[in-house]
């Protein structure tokens, strides 16, 4: 995803450095809910149902808040750029081509307001983006349970929202415990067929920004075990309808074995393969397990970050079969880390530098609505009284010392 980003002038607050919280049952000073278990503390958000803070101990003691975000909840709504920090994208994650599509029983068009790539012919853009420029990671969910390890989030899509057809009830519901975070996401359509798919946007740095040795995530170690594929894209990131391999120590491939994300920017291919002009990743690799699986299974972990530096690992289970990767290609120093993050010295930048993060998205396969030919219709498009869509995530963490 590219951003266009302010002056970090434009978006500091004069918020204090977060104090040790606790559980009282309701919303902090900052407007932020706290949940707490072994090993692990995070914070949540009605806004876009999302995640704003992290809190893990690395391998020297230290607590390190490892998500982006703001340090206070009420500046989620009027960021001028809004890059999606932690929330939920939807009604239909990632990209739409032409911001069109039809389902196959009525073939009727439906046109969704675009909000990417704008043109002189198309000032609003070409295409739609997680969901529209009101997509749900725009709106003030409903905090309906909230317990000290769980939240859960709803929110009534109503129809015609964005050109989407029909009404859906979500459910998103958050759980910590030891030392992991789960999430399940439910959606419901209540009057009309309609495509669904959600996702996490989280941003990670497992350092907490305070690594003194490498300013960047590109030292960050990856792997996608299941994944030795991924969606070609055009241009503008928009699918073309192949699928494409990703060859043994080629620039994607991060199945063979982990390896630094960094690594892929001495290999062919690095430049443009995020998109025209962009160097870094964007991509969408496909998740192939043999059926039938339990995706909760130790063998079944479709995704690690890990960093030496700070001995955080983190490793991803879902029922998705799809995993995007952005390598924050389009941070430039202005958009600011958090008072909880940072150099314990106070020194060094207070602003997200070029590749200083990464953004892992489980999904099922991009602007699947618009190529049939995938067969992803039973995994995207859904009916009342038909099976609901459930997305379903585990983030379990680790200390190496």
């Amino acid at each position: 995803m590219r951003l266009s980003l302010l002056p970090l002038g434009a978006f500091l607050l004069a918020t204090p450095t977060l104090s040790a919280p606790s559980f009282t049952g309701e919303p902090d000073s900052s407007g932020k809910y706290w949940l707490f278990a072994p090993g692990i503390t995070a914070s949540f958000i009605p806004y876009g149902a999302s995640i704003s803070n992290l809190f893990i101990t690395d391998k020297n003691g230290i607590d390190r808040d490892i998500v982006l975000g703001f340090d206070n909840a009420t500046y989620y709504s009027v960021d001028p750029v809004h890059p999606h920090f932690g929330g939920v994208p939807g009604r239909y994650a990632n990209r739409i081509k032409n911001s069109t599509f039809t389902l196959d029983d009525d073939g009727e068009d439906y046109h969704i307001s675009p909000n990417e790539n704008p043109t002189a012919a198309h000032p609003a853009g070409v295409n739609t983006l997680h969901g529209g420029p009101d997509g749900w990671d725009h709106r003030n969910f409903t905090v309906v349970s909230y317990t000290k390890s769980s939240i859960t989030f709803s929110l009534v899509d109503p129809d015609g929202k964005e050109g989407f057809p029909g009404e859906v009830i979500s459910y998103i519901t958050y759980t910590l415990s030891n030392r992991t975070w789960d999430a399940k996401m439910v959606a419901i359509p209540t009057t009309k067929k309609t495509p669904i798919m959600l996702s996490s946007h989280t941003y990670w740095n497992l350092d907490g920004f305070a690594n003194t040795e490498a300013p960047t995530a590109l030292n960050h170690t990856f792997y996608l075990p299941f994944s030795g594929q991924t969606v070609a894209v055009d241009s503008i990131l928009i699918p073309t309808g192949e699928i494409s391999p990703a060859p043994k120590g080629s620039v994607n491939d991060f199945w063979s074995a982990p390896r630094q994300i960094g690594e892929g920017f001495s290999l062919e291919g690095i430049e443009g393969n995020c998109g025209g002009g962009c160097t870094g990743y964007d991509n969408c690799w496909l998740v192939n397990r043999n059926y039938p699986y339990d995706w909760r299974s130790e063998d079944k972990m479709v995704a690690s970050l890990a960093s030496e530096w700070s001995g955080i690992k983190l490793e991803i289970w879902s029922d998705q079969e799809a995993f995007q990767m952005y390598s924050c290609n389009g941070m430039n120093g202005s958009m600011p880390i958090k008072a909880t993050q940072g150099r314990d010295d106070g020194t060094g930048s207070r602003g997200v530098e070029k590749y200083g993060c990464v953004v892992l998205e489980v999904q099922d396969w991009i602007d699947g609505i618009n190529h049939p030919e995938w067969g992803r219709g039973p995994k995207q498009i859904f009916e009342p009284g038909g099976d609901p869509y459930v997305l379903q995530v585990r983030h379990r963490f680790s200390v190496d010392a």
